[in-house]
């Protein structure tokens, strides 16, 4: 792969990876209680339950503690005003913020950010957590789930970064794109704009995020590892695909993907196939159905919506039946993660031991052409990080099983009666095409 064109110099001692979901909470936090000039901090959402309320009293006291803070949140616009599913008559966590507003004697600053006119066609899925100089990478949410408050956990990848470069970077963009545009309403303070308004900001905004990037990173001398920051949105254009499919095309002896929801987006399926021709050697980390967080084991309750973890595993059954000699050969390997009712929320990629990407893209049609994503990619060309990451991975696969054979997975028939009939309903209408695009 070509060298970076616009890339800032990190020393190894720089990265830290946490090694849970428990341990990124107290990370999160002790380093928002050392915060003395900013904390910046990119989510789908920050959830009204106790590691979301918990997060938020920490950043407000540091507030308190340091009045010239400059503190920005940033979460989905759409999301922030809706309930939990089942949740109608919920206002969301929006109601929390304004709650918190007025009872503090401080002020910090919510923004809500409407990639679109609807949830569903596309969200702010952009990651990362600026405290000071330090940026933490996670393609995690903040809920009671993927803090592990209590003893459930959604397991994700947990980066601290240690650059004032990336940090600023990563500040550069938020301040330019939602807080100066005046496009990303403040969701913590009375009043929105009205619909006919709303609407043409999310035009406008859609079109300035399709062609948003980060500035270029300021020169460095060569360093241990060089990390560069891409940010993608929509189909054509989209830098972020670019470069994962560019990372993938240049993978000569091994390609590491982690995905949680296995549907990946066609060109990146060519780019994969093509990898397992020239010799490469694949290894796939999904999470099992029931580390989807739409699972739903209890037939009675079981909703039209909890249907996706079964189209993302008949996906994966189909993947591996096209590909069964590259399993019998070793060269592809397939990894199926389950941990109790725990869920999986892992993505990325490692290739050829030396480039990392961390990104919160799910690698499927909708991160690929719907939602705003971001990545860093690491350069480790001395392979200095290498004992790092493989901790990581010892980590992820001790709750993994090889899958040698598409027969290991539950099969159709085997699935109770409401999820089997409806994915033969779906099939049948072939309503199918439609939902690939959207999961």
């Amino acid at each position: 792969m070509a060298t970076f064109k616009s890339s800032t110099g990190l020393a190894v001692q720089d990265i830290e990876i946490a090694a849970s979901a428990a341990d990124f909470k107290q990370l999160l936090l002790t380093e928002i209680s050392q915060a003395t000039s900013r904390i910046y901090i990119s989510a789908l959402y920050i959830q009204d339950d106790e590691a979301g309320r918990e997060i938020l009293s920490a950043i407000y006291q540091a507030k308190a503690r340091h009045s010239e803070l400059d503190i920005r949140l940033f979460v989905d616009f759409h999301r922030a005003q809706r309930g939990l599913i089942g949740q109608k008559e919920h206002g969301g966590n929006r109601d929390y913020y304004l709650e918190l507003e007025q009872q503090h004697q401080v002020s910090i600053e919510i923004y809500g950010v409407p990639v679109k006119r609807k949830e569903l066609l596309g969200v702010l899925h952009l990651k990362g957590m600026v405290i000071d100089n330090v940026l933490l990478y996670s393609g995690a949410s903040i809920n009671d789930v993927y803090l592990q408050q209590a003893d459930r956990y959604r397991l994700d990848r947990y980066y601290r970064l240690q650059s004032q470069a990336l940090a600023d970077n990563f500040c550069d963009y938020f301040q330019r794109y939602f807080v100066d545009s005046k496009l990303a309403p403040r969701l913590n303070q009375a009043g929105l704009p009205d619909k006919p308004t709303l609407k043409r900001n999310i035009i406008r905004l859609t079109k300035l995020l399709k062609n948003s990037k980060y500035r270029e990173l300021p020169y460095s001398e060569p360093a241990d590892i060089q990390a560069a920051m891409f940010v993608g949105c929509g189909r054509r254009g989209n830098q972020l695909n670019r470069v994962i499919q560019d990372l993938v095309k240049s993978s000569r002896n091994s390609l590491v993907i982690f995905t949680p929801y296995f549907n990946l987006p066609k060109p990146l399926l060519r780019n994969l196939d093509a990898a397992l021709k020239r010799g490469v050697k694949v290894t796939l980390t999904v999470g099992d159905k029931k580390a989807n967080d739409f699972y739903n084991a209890n037939e009675e309750t079981f909703s039209t919506v909890e249907i996706v973890p079964y189209i993302y595993e008949r996906l994966l059954v189909a993947f591996l039946s096209r590909r069964q000699k590259y399993l019998d050969n070793g060269q592809l390997t397939l990894r199926l993660w389950e941990d109790g009712s725990n869920s999986f929320h892992l993505k990325g990629l490692v290739v050829d031991n030396r480039y990392h990407m961390l990104t919160g893209s799910n690698l499927n049609p909708r991160a690929w052409a719907l939602d705003i994503e971001n990545g860093i990619l690491l350069d480790d060309r001395q392979g200095l990080l290498l004992e790092k990451f493989t901790e990581e991975l010892q980590r992820i696969t001790a709750h993994t099983k090889v899958i040698s054979n598409p027969s290991q997975i539950e099969g159709i028939n085997s699935y109770p009666d409401k999820p089997r009939k409806l994915l033969k309903k779906i099939k049948m209408t072939q309503i199918d095409r439609l939902l690939k695009r959207f999961l």
